[in-house]
């Protein structure tokens, strides 16, 4: 089935001579990995910047919004994103938790370990991504590094079960939401690629992975 589909994607092409209206060429270089500040998926920054000041937001709703925000996560305006100390690690959630999350994330992790003062887990995106990276030797990498290594399920990307953040616990998690409450009442999230929550997982802070060592 998979060649048939191959074969009939192939057939989807642009035909020779045609002319376009407009070619767009984006450049991502110099594109810095993003993390979440606020509680909202699109109130995010560059790892390499500082918490925004809701001052300098001249429309009124935005700046209530940011500084109800701000007041949630515990954060003053001006602080360096990678000076942010958490306390919790997620890796999991239907969202990115691939078998491509997972390879990305051991490699981050291999030969080191998870900061004494952060708990750290994995909940693969399903049964068979986890199989598949047991059988790769992830989960090896992981529980070395002091991961927890979990069945798949939802887990702490909504507080199910025990899975559940104390009020004023900091997770760095490769989740969807970041929603007030979202991990557990008064539970602050900062959302980022399963990559990037490693990184934080190992220097216990929020952490640009292009400046975290060598990656095998």
């Amino acid at each position: 089935m998979w060649d048939r589909a191959v074969e009939k994607w192939r057939t989807l092409h642009t035909d020779v001579g045609a002319q376009f209206d407009r070619e767009v060429t984006l450049d991502v270089s110099a594109l810095e990995p993003m993390v979440t500040w606020g509680t909202s998926p699109d109130q995010a920054s560059p790892i390499g910047a500082r918490v925004p000041d809701p001052q300098t937001v001249s429309d009124l709703i935005l700046r209530q919004d940011m500084r109800r925000a701000l007041n949630y996560m515990g954060l003053e305006a001006g602080m360096p994103l990678s000076e942010i100390v958490i306390s919790h690690a997620f890796i999991g959630s239907c969202t990115n938790a691939r078998i491509e999350d997972l390879r990305d994330a051991a490699s981050v992790v291999r030969g080191k370990h998870v900061a004494s003062h952060v708990r750290a887990m994995i909940v693969p995106g399903s049964t068979q991504v986890r199989d598949q990276a047991e059988a790769e030797g992830l989960a090896a990498i992981f529980i070395e590094a002091g991961f927890e290594w979990r069945q798949s399920g939802c887990s702490m990307c909504l507080a199910m079960n025990d899975d559940v953040l104390a009020p004023g616990d900091r997770c760095a998690s490769s989740t969807n939401r970041n929603f007030e409450g979202r991990q557990g009442a008064g539970a602050r999230t900062h959302l980022m690629s399963p990559a990037m929550v490693a990184a934080a997982a190992i220097t216990g802070r929020l952490t640009d992975i292009r400046h975290f060592g060598d990656r095998a």
